[in-house]
């Protein structure tokens, strides 16, 4: 009997575990301890409006830090989602208020653009076999240039008011349509990479390509729909920060990349590759979302706030560097 219940106690703390895949219990009570923290410090901070706001905030970098996670479940990297971003705004600005385009109608233009930026960098990895970082940040500076060049550096302001209320409206008091996407994504790639046969495939080419291509997965096919799906996520973000802010600006998204970046490693994910996880994402996107709130609320200078957020990086690839050399 007593090993019965062990055995019970065991799967139990298995199932548990199992939510925060990647090492991301201890990201986890960080993210407990924080929220604490500034519960004490703050007579704001525990207000639902408060929360809600920090949910319209992240979502921009919740959306795209989904892709991320894909990425470098590879064991890849994308420095390309900020400028990708930029350029989906752009796009739809562009055709929406200077062609005259339906704007739903641009609004799928601008991902299909997207998507293809995802596609370029893929197939210069698989097929040209040049480094992700490499690739990445030659797409950066593609992509980025491009969304220049489309009003020669000037912003695009002025959309539809039905297209500016999904960022602004709150359906029941409570979720944006924005916010309400982020999250029905979230579960959605949570459920890909946790049930389907795809989703555990891009552990095995994160753990070790070759075996996972002599196990019979299509690697390079895997990583082209992986960078495709990341671009494509950037570009739904452009979308969502051009309704939030009611423009769009070839400058948007300077620095979310590593943002992006942060957000997935801090939730638990190896920068090698095999380790990570949506719920390890969503804490790591909380983390960044709450200390800047947090900061904020306290009067931090936003000088000391990139300190203090790029201590928190550097912790949290220390941490990754540690479970590697324990594993």
């Amino acid at each position: 009997m007593a090993s019965i219940a062990g055995t019970k106690a065991e799967d139990a703390k298995i199932s548990w575990t199992s939510y925060f895949s990647g090492g991301a219990i201890g990201p986890f009570i960080g993210l407990i301890a924080l929220c604490t923290f500034l519960a004490f410090t703050s007579d704001t901070f525990l207000t639902l409006r408060n929360f809600l706001n920090v949910m319209d905030q992240i979502t921009v970098i919740g959306v795209m830090a989904i892709g991320m996670t894909l990425v470098i479940l590879l064991g890849g990297i994308d420095l390309s989602v900020g400028s990708v971003l930029a350029l989906s705004g752009m796009v739809l600005g562009y055709l929406g208020n200077y062609l005259g385009w339906p704007f739903g109608l641009g609004i799928v233009a601008a991902l299909v653009v997207s998507a293809l930026c995802g596609v370029v960098s893929g197939l210069m990895i698989t097929k040209l076999n040049m480094p992700a970082f490499i690739a990445t940040l030659a797409m950066m500076s593609i992509a980025r240039g491009i969304a220049s060049i489309i009003t020669d550096g000037q912003q695009i302001v002025g959309f539809p008011d039905w297209f500016s209320s999904l960022a602004i409206i709150r359906h029941f008091g409570l979720l944006s349509a924005t916010v309400a996407a982020m999250v029905v994504l979230t579960i959605v790639f949570f459920v890909f990479l946790k049930y389907r046969p795809a989703g555990r495939a891009l552990y095995a080419i994160g753990g070790n390509p070759e075996v996972a291509r002599l196990a019979g997965i299509h690697v390079e096919r895997a990583t082209l729909l992986v960078y495709t799906v990341c671009a494509l996520l950037a570009g739904l973000a452009g979308v969502i920060l051009s309704a939030r802010l009611d423009s769009a600006q070839p400058s948007s998204g300077i620095g979310y990349e590593l943002d992006t970046i942060a957000a997935v490693v801090i939730g638990g994910a190896s920068l090698s590759g095999g380790v990570g996880g949506i719920g390890g994402t969503v804490v790591g996107v909380l983390i960044i979302g709450f200390l800047r709130n947090g900061l904020n609320l306290l009067h931090v200078s936003p000088f000391v706030q990139q300190v203090i957020i790029g201590v928190v990086i550097a912790l949290a690839v220390a941490a990754d560097t540690l479970r590697a050399r324990h594993r």
